[in-house]
């Protein structure tokens, strides 16, 4: 059976490959052989090779709404109401996600996002009315724009850990604190298309409050504190090395003095460097050492998330304080020059977290 009648395979898989990808719930509607065809591993490979690929940020955001008057004249803000919003870096177009089934209230508070292939991984946070911990999964199919719900993180409660992926299969997750506030060692590695759950190693030291990238096979844990530190933000790291089971040596000195007021948001790049945003500051890391390379922009200096895209340029999200638009921008490393993405004031709202997917 030919993939498009009457043409040549090749010129078919080509039709196929310049889809957006919002086309491809309908095009998995038309028939088993397209459902086949864009469910391959080798489809989505030609189109990244081709420069089809589309480079998406997802965003935990709170919807704008506006402000309510009560009856004695007093305004008042309502309590935000997260969603999943879309923004395709090659446009600039910002869509919405279908909302997740049985969570009316809006998305759980402070959970944490991760992309693994053509899914979306949402995990744990808050609930929004009773503000008790959460341990749901919930993932979203970009293939089928349909949600899921996976197994629940195992471990007891959970919330303010760390979290990434290394985009192809697993999703890891470590440190945060308990329900009394403990900060916590263990970590955790969910495979998605298994709907698996595994404990990793404890790691070194209680991190909560940290964060985390993937890079380079290693899963690496940066700053966060102890329960007795409450707050006094830890300068060390360490990476966990999937291939050898085993954490690496923490490294004492891995953020500088000036890097710990809060765990910076962090971004690896295909070359290898790793980039961090701290205050009003943008780093990058190079032969082991931070070098500041440029000032954020005053209206994103509350970095909720940045990526490195494929073409090595950043995309920062943020606002300039807590309560103001959210807005973002490009960093182009070569001139070193920050470009504002277009804005649409329902896309203003508060970002609390925050992935990057290439499909």
């Amino acid at each position: 059976m030919e993939l498009i009648p009457d043409l040549p395979e090749s010129v078919a898989r080509e039709c196929l490959l310049r889809a957006s990808y919002q086309q491809f719930p309908l095009m998995a509607s038309v028939c088993k052989l397209w459902q086949r065809e864009i469910r391959l591993s080798d489809f989505f490979r030609h189109r990244k090779a081709s420069g089809h690929s589309q480079e998406l940020v997802v965003l935990s955001q709170a919807r704008v709404d506006p402000v309510k008057e009560l009856g004695s004249g007093n305004k008042t803000i309502p309590t935000p109401v997260y969603r999943i919003s879309v923004l395709e870096l090659g446009t600039g177009l910002r869509s919405e996600l279908p909302p997740v089934p049985g969570q009316s209230n809006g998305l759980p508070l402070f959970c944490r996002l991760a992309s693994v292939g053509s899914d979306l991984v949402v995990l744990g946070g808050l609930d929004p009315v009773t503000w008790r911990t959460s341990d749901s999964v919930f993932v979203f199919s970009f293939l089928t724009s349909t949600w899921r719900v996976g197994n629940s993180m195992p471990g007891g409660p959970r919330s303010f850990f760390a979290c990434s992926s290394d985009s192809q299969r697993n999703v890891f997750v470590a440190g945060g604190h308990d329900e009394d506030k403990n900060a916590m060692m263990a970590a955790l590695m969910y495979d998605v298309a298994e709907d698996k759950w595994a404990f990793l190693p404890d790691m070194g030291r209680e991190r909560d409050e940290c964060t985390a990238i993937f890079h380079a096979g290693k899963f690496h844990v940066i700053g966060g504190y102890a329960t007795e530190e409450q707050g006094q933000f830890s300068k060390t790291a360490e990476s966990f090395d999937v291939t050898t089971w085993r954490w690496s040596s923490q490294a004492d000195e891995f953020l500088s003095s000036e890097m710990i007021t809060w765990s910076p948001i962090c971004a690896a790049g295909e070359n290898g460097d790793l980039y961090a945003c701290c205050r009003h500051d943008l780093m990058v890391m190079r032969d082991d050492t931070w070098h500041k390379v440029g000032n954020l922009p005053a209206d994103v200096c509350n970095v909720s998330y940045v990526a490195v895209r494929r073409s090595g340029k950043l995309v920062v999200i943020g606002s300039a304080r807590y309560g103001e638009p959210s807005v973002g921008y490009n960093w182009d490393m070569s001139n070193s020059r920050w470009v504002k993405l277009e804005t649409h004031e329902k896309y203003e709202g508060h970002v609390q977290a925050g992935c990057f997917l290439e499909i």
